[in-house]
């Protein structure tokens, strides 16, 4: 029977790299996990076809490309700039409604909250981008407290509602923009029931093999609706049964990098794609990628599909050092290609630590 680590490694373009640019990337696997940024461009960067650099990946976003914003589970994503507006409209507003505790706790009703969007409308309209810190500023400014968590709640809810997105870099910081302005919708809304099969067909050809409830975990979907979303897709689709679960995969899809080496960042779509993560990460590893369990996914060493190690780097000055931390006996040597491909999409030169 194929390997379901294997079939990942391919979907995923870790192992079979078929694109050439971010867009196409991010665009195959439906979004890519964006709460670490630095991370997260090599997460994208990783996947193309022929090697490119931090910088290029950083254009498609002020290009417009792609767009980073909290599109599902209250969780930064980038997206193809051509879904945002869809994936918003089928997922947020579950999102919007699973906060509605933790606004209360943070005095954060409808009202204040529609406000604040109004402040951000009126203050970035005509292509205006600001940084964080200029934004809670603005609400300060209309007598808004930003303190505490509530500044991030207040951006996320706009975001979500599609008022903000990230914009350009500013400097060393994101900014925000307005999402209208920087990603102007270009087609009809999709019907409830068309962006459900849009979102599984694009999850189970990019992440497959997966199933069912893996597909829930990642959108944070109903139940009821991840199965509507499945089933109007399903013939497209093929499907293999491991250990009594089915798992469902793009047809004709084939293994690959069964003996390969990869350097993924933390919070990578191979380790984070998944409601279970057994088939690539030992049980007895899970806390090594997650210390205490607080939710920080540490980068990830990957050999023949499974969590190896894990592995940080160093950047100060001249290369940029990686030391690499392997859960067994695993030789240096087979890792010293990658961490020089890491290195050139830095810029820099990659070598590994001399404490390995």
């Amino acid at each position: 029977m194929p390997s379901i680590p294997h079939l990942r490694l391919a979907s995923q373009q870790i192992a079979q790299r078929r694109y050439t640019t971010p867009r196409e990337v991010v665009a195959a696997l439906g979004a890519i996990q964006a709460q670490d940024y630095a991370g997260a461009l090599w997460s994208i960067g990783l996947r193309l076809a022929e090697p490119t650099s931090e910088t290029a990946v950083a254009q498609a976003i002020a290009e417009r490309q792609i767009v980073r914003t909290w599109p599902m589970r209250g969780t930064l994503h980038f997206v193809a700039a051509e879904d945002v507006h869809w994936l918003l409209a089928l997922l947020a507003p579950r999102n919007i409604a699973a906060m509605a505790g933790r606004h209360k706790q943070l005095e954060l009703d409808d009202t204040l909250l529609a406000r604040c969007g109004g402040i951000f409308e009126e203050a970035l309209q005509g292509g205006q981008a600001r940084t964080r810190a200029e934004m809670y500023a603005l609400l300060e400014e209309k007598g808004v407290s930003a303190a505490g968590q509530r500044g991030y709640h207040i951006l996320a809810w706009c975001a979500q509602k599609r008022i903000l997105c990230f914009g350009p870099q500013g400097g060393n910081e994101q900014t925000f923009v307005l999402l209208a302005e920087w990603v102007p919708p270009t087609a009809a809304p999709l019907p409830r029931e068309v962006a459900l099969g849009q979102i599984a067909l694009r999850y189970f050809t990019g992440h497959g093999p997966a199933t069912l409830l893996d597909f829930a975990g990642w959108t944070g979907l109903a139940m009821g609706e991840a199965r509507a979303g499945l089933a109007s897709v399903a013939e497209q689709l093929a499907q293999m049964v491991v250990e009594g679960q089915t798992h469902w995969l793009a047809a004709g899809a084939q293994e690959g990098g069964t003996a390969a080496h990869y350097l993924l960042p933390g919070f990578d779509e191979y380790i984070l794609g998944y409601k279970a993560r057994g088939a690539v990460l030992a049980a007895e590893h899970s806390q090594a990628i997650v210390p205490g369990g607080n939710g920080v996914f540490r980068p990830t060493m990957i050999a023949d599909g499974q969590v190896v190690g894990v592995w940080k780097r160093t950047v100060k000055r001249g290369p940029v050092v990686v030391e690499l931390a392997p859960f067994g006996a695993v030789g240096v040597d087979g890792w010293r290609e990658r961490v020089g491909e890491y290195g050139r999409f830095l810029g820099l030169e990659g070598v590994v630590s001399d404490k390995d």
